[in-house]
């Protein structure tokens, strides 16, 4: 994907007003993302994700398993793992912004600058064609109340080079609902007000830009959302195609952050609303949660890519070994494949949190889903 040389560091940078425990968790589950696929790819990841049985249970999936993995307990640590792949002479390819005084532009695959900027979620009006912009605009933080009124619907939307995804930078309003803004709110000078859409399907386009940069599609996957519109997992294989159009777009918008420097891979949040309305809603340039399943079935089913699968994370107070022996069954059975997971105790965490990616895979789309709820009510999520 990146060629020889390269580390990928997944985690997002702690944002020097932040207090260093805020989104801990989730902060080191996606550094640990990477592993199950990396192969000789060295990985800059969190210790919790390399919890013996979750790598031994990898394994047995038959998965490329990194093999030069460079843990980190904390922050400290952290940043002595950059600092020693650099100077190993790796360059990094940092998936969310990292401090250039810890990773200076001439060591890395793409800059902070431009990653910062395609994720923003303010950019997306510069890429993306005017036929598929969702409306919104972008609001200074003195004018927030009166943008967003009680009385109706809207999403909310950090709009900073700094923003790390993992919905931790999104707000959903229902109207009539109390309004609770999410911390962002005081910490940046603008946000952005989006209309809120009445989604009929809902799509991630799956892209990559390799070394030679040329943007290629990956795959189309349909996203699982919750009551309030939050991500839950991902349906891969047997979706429903977006139209040409559309997906010819997100190719191109993927080729224009191909041609000003970027590489990686890309996912492309878009949406069909109940009125016919098309829209790509967030631009994610960096590995995401669709990534990940469909490497690892590239790397070991690929007649499955055309089947129907569906991916859950599940998370738990128990340690991980636990729930990955309370999964031995299913996982004999077959049609189940873990593809990572991270384990607080093997980091300087306080919180005792562990959490499994999984996919769920078959020949009847039914049977698939059927599965991945039994296994939701077994474990939780």
């Amino acid at each position: 994907m990146y060629g020889p040389g390269v580390a990928v560091c997944a985690r997002p940078a702690l944002e020097p007003t932040e207090p260093t425990h805020r989104h801990r968790d989730t902060r080191d589950v996606l550094s640990a993302r990477p592993i199950a696929v990396a192969a000789d790819t060295p990985v800059i990841c969190s210790a919790g994700g390399t919890d013996p049985a979750l790598l031994g249970v990898l394994r047995d999936g038959g998965l490329p398993v990194g093999t030069d993995l460079r843990t980190f307990r904390g922050e400290l640590e952290f940043a002595a793992r950059v600092t020693e792949a650099i100077s190993d002479g790796l360059l990094i390819s940092a998936e969310y912004p990292q401090p250039t005084a810890l990773c200076p532009d001439a060591r890395a695959v793409k800059s902070a600058q431009l990653v910062g900027y395609l994720n923003n979620k303010a950019s997306i009006s510069t890429f993306v064609d005017p036929r598929f912009q969702a409306r919104r605009s972008v609001v200074p933080r003195a004018e927030l109340a009166e943008a967003a009124p009680a009385e109706k619907s809207w999403v909310l939307k950090a709009a900073t080079n700094d923003a790390h995804g993992a919905s931790l930078d999104v707000y959903l309003h229902l109207a009539g609902e109390p309004i609770v803004l999410p911390a962002f709110t005081d910490l940046l000078g603008e946000v952005v007000i989006e209309e809120y859409l009445h989604i009929l399907r809902n799509w991630g386009i799956q892209l990559y830009v390799g070394a030679d940069g040329t943007a290629r599609l990956l795959a189309v996957t349909e996203q699982r959302v919750d009551a309030v519109g939050v991500y839950a997992g991902g349906r891969f294989g047997l979706v429903t195609p977006p139209p040409a159009d559309l997906l010819a777009e997100c190719v191109a918008v993927a080729q224009r952050a191909a041609d000003v420097g970027y590489r990686g891979f890309c996912s492309l949040d878009c949406a069909q609303t109940y009125d016919g309305q098309l829209a790509m809603l967030d631009l994610n340039f960096r590995i995401t949660s669709g990534s990940i399943p469909l490497l690892a079935l590239r790397s070991i089913r690929p007649d499955a890519l055309d089947r129907p699968a569906e991916s859950v994370k599940m998370v738990g107070a128990a340690p991980l070994a636990e729930l990955i022996a309370a999964l031995r069954p299913e996982l004999a059975a077959g049609g189940l494949l873990v593809v990572g997971g991270h384990d607080t105790t093997h980091t300087d965490n306080p919180v005792r949190q562990s959490t499994l990616h999984l996919l769920v895979f078959g020949d009847d789309p039914d049977d698939v889903t059927i599965r991945r709820g039994a296994l939701e009510a077994k474990i939780g999520h």
